[in-house]
């Protein structure tokens, strides 16, 4: 079922999901409004007369200029999204061009034009004047003709979306709040109930069961979701446990090993197979199972804003703080166990997990690394580790703040040459270590 949900997740994702589905309702609005004018004995009187077209010909003016006009726009629409995605691509990286295309309104603009410009060709053809029979589909026009204006407006919200959408504050935000609605699905996600055991305990495990195979990958590219139930649920069959060396997110080579399965007889392929099938891979990350594919993204931004060709600390700085808020927010959550256990205690498999440490690696490293150059940078990353370090409940998550900072200070006096940046940066550096 897990499965399935992903694969809709990413159906929807696609950019071609929402305008099918809005051409395939315009095409059925159009059937079901030329029915009903069909049957209908509406006589337009008074005022209201003169919203309705009055005869065949100016019903099929009506439907010309608008299917007209809405093909064009269409085009235009289009156009603009194309630039829209090469500005992006080249300010912001190629791996964000996704996150445009994910959006909601320009595939609901791009899907509304195209179908108000076949539900007009569906109506013009029903419209008769002939010697034998009169037919003009009075609601149809007039809904053609609402749906016109309403398009005018749309596209004015289209065009303030696009100025909008490809502003560097903007996108950052939009990477910030993806990346905390993704922060609670890490990996696994409810693979089975959470064991504490400790590292002893997966070796007796482990010298409990006589036979252990290699469970190899069989594709190229990332790895983008796992089965978790379904995974659990044929682990117990098999009686066997589970040793998982990689988690959603990383990039794996066929015949890699995924992990090594632990079990009290040699598995036949079959079965090996049945375990291997949940596991889905791809050439592109999707963020269903991996938290740190928006990190990535916001640290992608920051580079490529302190690049010289570029050379804007500021957008770098945005990225620092939006990335600190959401590592202020894991400071707050419980990360997921390694070990996995059945419905009847039993341990079945131990999974690759993100940590918090982990974490403050794949925000932070990359953007340091980067920043030599740039004492504004340097300086913002010392704060948001002062700012971490007032959220910290553990020792590990203590430790791997004042890790940073350590770094952070350490490449400060390697490239800072004003005496009196050095010194405001080290006050800083002193309220953590």
């Amino acid at each position: 079922m897990k499965k399935l949900l992903f694969w809709w997740s990413e159906l929807k994702s696609t950019f071609w999901f929402i305008p099918v589905f809005i051409i395939i309702s315009g095409i059925a609005l159009a059937i079901g409004l030329v029915y009903w004018d069909s049957n209908s004995e509406f006589e337009p009187s008074g005022a209201i007369r003169f919203f309705f077209p009055g005869s065949p010909d100016a019903a099929k003016d009506i439907l010309t200029i608008i299917s007209g006009a809405m093909i064009g726009v269409a085009g235009t629409v289009f156009s603009i999204t194309l630039v829209a995605l090469t500005l992006a691509s080249n300010q912001f990286g190629p791996r964000l061009v996704k996150n445009f295309m994910y959006d909601r309104i320009n595939q609901t603009v791009l899907g509304t034009y195209v179908s108000l410009f076949i539900y007009c060709l569906i109506v013009l053809n029903t419209v008769k004047d002939t010697g034998e029979m009169q037919f003009i589909p009075l609601f149809s026009v007039a809904f053609a003709l609402l749906m016109a204006i309403a398009n005018i407006v749309l596209l004015i919200v289209f065009i303030h979306h696009v100025a909008i959408s490809i502003q560097a504050d903007y996108i950052i935000g939009n990477i910030s709040i993806n990346l905390s609605r993704h922060l609670a699905q890490l990996f696994p996600q409810d693979m089975g109930n959470r064991g504490e055991q400790q590292i002893h305990d997966i070796e007796k495990v482990k010298e409990s069961h006589s036979s252990s195979q290699k469970l190899t990958c069989e594709f190229d590219g990332y790895l983008r979701y796992i089965d978790s139930e379904a995974l659990m649920k044929d682990v117990r069959e098999l009686d066997v446990f589970l040793d998982l060396y990689h988690r959603p997110g990383s990039y794996l080579v066929k015949d890699l090993e995924l992990g090594e399965v632990y079990a009290h007889k040699d598995l036949k392929n079959e079965e090996l197979d049945r375990l291997r099938q949940h596991f889905l891979g791809g050439k592109t990350r999707t963020p269903q199972q991996d938290a740190e594919h928006a990190i990535h993204q916001m640290v992608e931004i920051a580079a490529r804003a302190l690049s010289p060709g570029v050379n804007d600390p500021y957008t770098a700085i945005s990225c620092i703080d939006n990335l600190c808020s959401s590592l202020a927010y894991l400071t707050s959550i419980r990360f997921p166990s390694p070990y996995r256990v059945d419905a009847s205690g039993t341990l079945r498999i131990k999974a690759d997990v993100l940590t918090f440490a982990g974490m403050m690696d794949a925000a932070f490293n990359a953007i340091r690394q980067y920043a030599r150059d740039s004492p504004p940078v340097i300086i913002r990353l010392m704060e948001a580790m002062i700012t971490l370090s007032k959220f910290a409940q553990t020792e590990e998550q203590k430790g791997a703040i004042k890790k940073h900072a350590e770094m952070t200070w350490n490449l400060a006096k390697q490239q800072f040459e004003e005496k009196r940046d050095l010194e405001d940066l080290e006050k800083r550096y002193k309220k953590i270590s």
